[in-house]
């Protein structure tokens, strides 16, 4: 365990790098966030049902894909920090293409250009907190990670604003995405560089039959994939089932994701002490394993309260997932840590933009909360996989 001033210890450009890069990842969640509570809203101008639009915001977890195999490599030669505002002026800059889509196919193509550098932005900013956490002896990645929640929670709650403001969701993108550029290019005065001179010519690059080799990647990614398609399918289905299945209004059905995000922050707000102090895998199995029993309990119930009581629990059961994996990930040898973390999020991230689509799928096979049982099978997933995959210790 760290002695109280331990980070007194870290060197000051190192702790500015820490809260700029916690800025970068709140800002990164709250422009994918501020879009959410507008999905509804986007559904009924298409006039599509929830199958149509599960398969519409497929356009994202395809162009993640893509952008991920790129990124790990160039991140590994460029480095992490001019990657990040590369990224961010693409995924800040098309975010408004959302509002302008007027059909179906137009909604599908700014989604998967939009996903392509939501998801590059998130491999750089993920490499640099693993050259910030380098600097530390105690484990912070969940720290990071609890900034994306605030921003996740903070952007839901601009978003359901906006929607109950009659704000248009082009006009909303605009402005924050300009916002996130700006800030991302001031952090980028503080950021840590470096990270690129690690690569040499004869190391291995991310290809991916190298990945499908690789069962510590593999199975990693498998965790974080789970993980990542709660969060997904929460960010787009909580309101609708809300507005839909309970007979919620609009602006009640924002907070679905709003307590989603604000428990995910709160577990990742603790996640670093629980990690250090009990270890990964009992830390994200038994968080996980709670969040399973809660959340078919709320469904079970089928009243707005219950409902918000299974979303908090579900954020708090993937809390310490990602940030757990992603430093695991950076701890294999072998390999650049941008090459690792690409390689998971290649493996998990589409899990993130594919839970829409799942969910849509099976809710127009069966019904959307008989579809949301898929979540708490996930977690208790998760919490086996813990068990299995992780180790007792980080480091």
């Amino acid at each position: 365990m760290p002695s109280p001033d331990s980070a007194l210890a870290v060197p000051g450009p190192v702790r500015a790098a820490r809260r700029a890069t916690s800025v970068v990842f709140g800002v990164h969640a709250g422009l994918f966030a501020a879009w959410t509570p507008h999905i509804p809203l986007v559904k009924e101008r298409l006039g599509v049902g929830d199958g149509v639009l599960g398969v519409l915001l497929l356009g994202a977890p395809l162009g993640a894909l893509l952008a991920i195999l790129l990124a790990g490599p160039m991140i590994a030669r460029w480095g992490s920090r001019p990657m990040m505002m590369v990224t961010a002026v693409g995924y800040g800059g098309v975010s408004f293409l959302l509002g302008l889509a007027d059909s179906g196919v137009a909604l599908f193509l700014a989604l998967m250009v939009w996903g392509a550098f939501q998801s590059a932005l998130d491999v750089a900013m993920n490499a640099q907190a693993v050259l910030v956490e380098r600097h530390y002896d105690r484990p912070v990645m969940s720290s990071f990670h609890g900034f994306w929640s605030l921003g996740g929670f903070i952007g839901a709650g601009v978003g359901a604003l906006a929607v109950g403001a009659n704000i248009g969701l082009t006009a909303q993108m605009l402005v924050l995405g300009a916002l996130l550029v700006a800030v991302v290019f001031g952090a980028g005065r503080v950021l840590l560089s470096g990270d690129h001179s690690e690569v040499s010519d004869d190391q291995p690059k991310v290809r991916t039959r190298d990945v499908l080799r690789d069962g510590r990647l593999l199975a990693l990614g498998a965790l974080m994939f789970a993980a990542l398609l709660c969060e997904g399918a929460a960010a787009d289905w909580a309101a609708i089932y809300l507005r839909d299945w309970l007979d919620t209004t609009a602006s009640f059905a924002g907070a679905g994701y709003s307590v989603f995000a604000v428990a995910m922050f709160a577990g990742r707000g603790m996640g670093d002490r629980w990690v250090a102090k009990h270890g990964p895998r009992l830390v994200v199995g038994g968080l996980s394993a709670l969040a399973a029993v809660v959340f078919a309990v709320g469904l079970a119930v089928a009243q707005p309260w219950a409902a918000l009581l299974g979303f908090a629990a579900l954020g708090l059961g993937v809390a310490c997932a990602v940030p757990v994996v992603f430093s695991s990930a950076a701890e294999l040898p072998g390999r650049h840590p941008a090459q690792s973390i690409a390689a998971v999020s290649a493996i998990a991230w589409p899990g993130f933009l594919l839970g829409p689509t799942v969910i849509g799928g099976l809710s127009e096979a069966v019904t959307l909360p008989f579809a949301l049982l898929l979540l708490p099978l996930l977690c208790m997933a998760i919490a086996l996989g813990a068990r299995l995959i992780l180790r007792s210790r980080l480091g």
